[in-house]
């Protein structure tokens, strides 16, 4: 049975979907104020007034942005009577009646789209909200919230998702503690949000389901496969794309092995005693393609030892690029970090390869896991 450690990802994921809190309306209106005076007072000194005063009508165009319905009118109706009133009492040769009384329209009819714009900009930021409620949602039943102990290991790892609000991406991972020992999937589903997440779904509890079932790492696989064209021929009646996955199976006993099916993905890194190694795994054929090939599944063994970190991510951190097209060295930065904690090393690592990126940043959902027994 899987025992979870709490930490704070549901919490950073509540947290990433709190929209933008407007100002408060005092502080509005001493923004306002100050604002007005200033435009008044490079008026007088440049002596034209009602030109200038042309300027307030940007007002109500960034409190569209910014505000509530209500603190926009509020903006609109105080800009709309600080320039009526300028262009009215003012006496200022240079600008003719006509000018002014342009002005006066132009200011009333920006004010008007201004508050349009906001209701607009408010209605689609409470159903964007709503949308990454229900994505966070999902996200939290299909990803559980790392760290994950089982009797044989410890789990920890970061997801990253190419964007921050959105919640679901293309990567998945699971770990479930069977009767033959702990099993791990880490995954990377063609295509990423929510279009991705019906292939995810599918993928998740299939391995779910089969690796308490069967006690064959083979039959695993093969029912991830078929779970995967079962989605596909859903996909295909409903006008869907196909989809396929690759993904890394590693089954972990109380032995000192590690057994492991490689279906087209990223192969792990394995760290021990100061140095880092890449267990020779046979890479088949991801998930949902297997019918294009006679291969069968292969199953490999490598040593897993006490005291070792098994190194599990998806591509989005090996294909990270520099500005000049270089890839992120893993297998150097991991050497360099080779005795950092398990706990640590993941959030290291994205750190790193971000930085790395610089100024592109993020290309792709990130999956580090970093698996060590218990």
């Amino acid at each position: 049975m899987r025992r979870k450690r709490p930490d704070d990802r549901s919490d950073r994921h509540d947290r990433s979907l709190d929209t933008v809190e407007p100002p408060g309306t005092g502080e509005l209106l001493v923004v306002v104020f100050v604002v007005t005076l200033l435009v008044l007072a490079l008026g007088s000194v440049a002596n034209s007034v009602v030109w200038l005063v042309g300027f307030m009508v940007f007002l109500p165009g960034a409190a569209s942005a910014l505000c509530t319905v209500r603190q926009t009118v509020l903006v609109c109706v105080w800009t709309t009577l600080v320039v009526g009133a300028v262009a009215g009492v003012w006496v200022d040769g240079a600008a003719a009646p006509i000018d002014r009384v342009l002005i006066l329209l132009l200011t009333v009819c920006l004010g008007v789209a201004s508050v349009y714009a906001c209701h607009r900009r408010i209605g689609r930021e409470r159903e964007m909200l709503r949308l990454r409620s229900v994505a966070g949602a999902m996200q939290r039943q299909i990803l559980l919230p790392l760290p994950l102990d089982t009797a044989d290991v410890v789990v920890d790892g970061v997801y990253e998702p190419l964007q921050e609000d959105r919640l679901v991406g293309g990567d998945v991972y699971d770990v479930v503690e069977s009767p033959w020992g702990t099993r791990v999937l880490i995954g990377d589903v063609q295509g990423k949000g929510l279009p991705a997440v019906g292939a995810a779904f599918a993928v998740i509890g299939a391995f779910r389901a089969a690796a308490r079932r069967e006690r064959e790492l083979t039959a695993v696989v093969d029912f991830l496969d078929a779970s995967v064209g079962w989605h596909n021929v859903r996909a295909e009646r409903a006008g869907d794309d196909e989809r396929f996955v690759t993904a890394l199976v590693v089954d972990i006993g109380a032995h000192g092995d590690a057994r492991a099916v490689n279906c087209g993905h990223v192969p792990p890194y394995l760290l021990h005693a100061g140095s880092v190694t890449e267990p020779r795994l046979t890479s088949g054929v991801p998930l949902g393609l297997t019918a294009l090939t006679d291969e069968p599944v292969t199953v490999d063994a490598f040593p897993f030892p006490p005291g070792a970190v098994l190194l599990l991510s998806t591509d989005g951190l090996m294909e990270t690029r520099s500005a000049d097209g270089t890839f992120y060295p893993v297998e150097q930065d991991l050497a360099r970090r080779v005795r950092l904690p398990a706990d640590l090393l993941p959030r290291a690592l994205c750190d790193d390869a971000r930085a790395f990126a610089g100024v592109g940043g993020q290309q792709d959902d990130v999956a580090v896991l970093t698996v060590r027994r218990a």
